[in-house]
């Protein structure tokens, strides 16, 4: 029998695993809490552009999605980096073909509402998830348009309904065992936006995710389909300077054009976005248990919200319903064996690219422009291409191998980084790198 399903949540993750679930034959519904995203504009100022990489491409191609999901995206082929003194230099972000997408957050989940509902999909909008019944596998929710309430049965239900998740609340509320820890980083972030210029041309290089690194902080840039960039600042609440600091239009422009001056330049309306726009916080999001017998798993963030500097919160959401689809072939449909299998592979991994988002953080705003951590770069890369069996890259492990699970790829990246520490200590470096002489140390330290 196929069962009965209900998800709590049609954001992304919520929308691909009902495409998954219904290709299964099983009867799926819906429900979000918000409004029907294809019939009502975005909101401006909420969304970080998303860069979709091989985790994600992998789920995506499983249900036979991918081609049209390729429509609305843009392939970055690594980073350009804009330095304080107005120089820019690119770093590819893998090998000869590899890239990473950019993907508009809004455009993607309408695209895939559509392909559900396509697919038969029940979705009901503006349904807020008040409560489950556990006893009785009954989910309450409240609609917002019409203030009435509907308890819906089910077999299986999921809560994919974000890093605030109701439907983990409900689970957490009747568990007594429940872990539960939530961790806000220092720094928000605000959206802004890089106009297209005349005839929707694109005013930067189109195929690169740009960078202006800031030590403490930094903007980032990734294209949209329609010539424009979304631009998103990470910056301190606090200090000077901090969101705290910029209190006023003249502050906002003197700040970024001294600071992002070639960005600045192509911002005409940097001062009223960076007031309109609001100012969100990064949480990272760590939970336990995932799931409830046989009837009942979260998913997404709603299991394992993390920070985006590795571009992965929506790329390890889609590997989570691969993971999950899997495990429906390996097990039978046998969902008591499914979710504690889920739980006991995806938990690990939750975890692992948490700390490995927080930690490229540092990267992204601290190193990328320094010359010896570039140094250290290249030399990685350079072994990765001619040894790949024995070295691969972090953020290779991490974007471009889903093999690879993200609990590996910590572990290799921790003792890869004490090698390469070890090395970066070299006298006479950037000489015996050239001459050859690093690469035999290396490789006995791999060993």
């Amino acid at each position: 029998m196929k069962k009965e399903t209900v998800i709590v949540g049609a954001g992304l993750v919520g929308s691909l695993l009902s495409i998954y679930l219904k290709k299964r034959g099983y009867n799926v519904k819906v429900f979000e809490r918000r409004p029907d995203m294809r019939q009502t504009a975005i909101a401006a100022g909420r969304s970080i552009n998303l860069a979709l990489s091989d985790r994600g491409i992998k789920a995506l191609e499983e249900v036979g999605i991918m081609e049209e999901i390729k429509k609305i995206t843009i392939p970055m082929h690594g980073r350009s980096i804009h330095h304080a003194d107005g120089s820019t230099a690119f770093q590819a972000y893998g090998q000869e073909g590899q890239s990473i997408y950019s993907v508009s957050r809004g455009e993607l989940n309408k695209k895939l509402l559509m392909l559900a509902g396509e697919e038969g999909v029940e979705l009901h909008f503006n349904e807020k998830c008040e409560d489950f019944d556990w006893k009785k596998n009954e989910a309450r929710f409240l609609n917002t348009a019409t203030d009435s309430y509907s308890t819906i049965k089910y077999d299986l239900a999921f809560g994919s309904d974000g890093a605030f998740s109701a439907a983990r609340a409900a689970h957490q509320a009747q568990h007594d065992r429940f872990q539960y820890q939530q961790y806000y980083i220092d720094f928000g972030y605000k959206e802004l936006t890089i106009p297209p210029g005349k005839d929707g041309n694109f005013l930067m290089e189109k195929n690169a995710l740009h960078i202006w690194p800031r030590g403490n902080y930094m903007l980032i840039a990734l294209p949209n389909i329609d010539g424009s960039f979304t631009c998103t600042l990470f910056f301190p609440f606090e200090g000077d300077p901090s969101f705290a600091t910029l209190n006023s239009k003249e502050t906002v422009k003197a700040f970024f054009k001294s600071t992002f001056s070639d960005a600045a330049a192509l911002m005409p309306n940097v001062e009223n976005d960076f007031f309109n726009n609001p100012t969100s916080s990064l949480v990272t999001v760590k939970c336990y248990p995932w799931i409830r017998e046989d009837k009942f798993a979260l998913i997404g963030d709603a299991a394992h919200a993390i920070v985006p500097f590795f571009g992965q919160g929506m790329n390890c959401g889609f590997e989570d319903c691969s993971v999950l689809n899997g495990l429906i072939d390996e097990y039978h449909h046998d969902w008591n064996a499914i979710l504690k299998a889920y739980q006991a592979v995806r938990k690990p991994d939750g975890d692992a690219i948490a700390e490995l988002a927080l930690n490229n953080f540092i990267e992204m705003r601290d190193k990328v422009g320094d010359p010896v951590f570039l140094l250290q770069k290249k030399i990685e890369a350079a072994i990765g291409i001619k040894y790949p069996a024995l070295w691969t890259p972090a953020y290779a492990q991490v974007t471009f191998s889903p093999h690879i699970r993200y609990s590996t790829a910590l572990k290799n990246s921790i003792r890869q980084e004490a090698i390469m520490q070890e090395i970066m200590q070299t006298q006479d470096l950037e000489k015996k790198w050239a001459a050859g002489e690093l690469e035999k140390i290396i490789l006995e330290k791999i060993k």
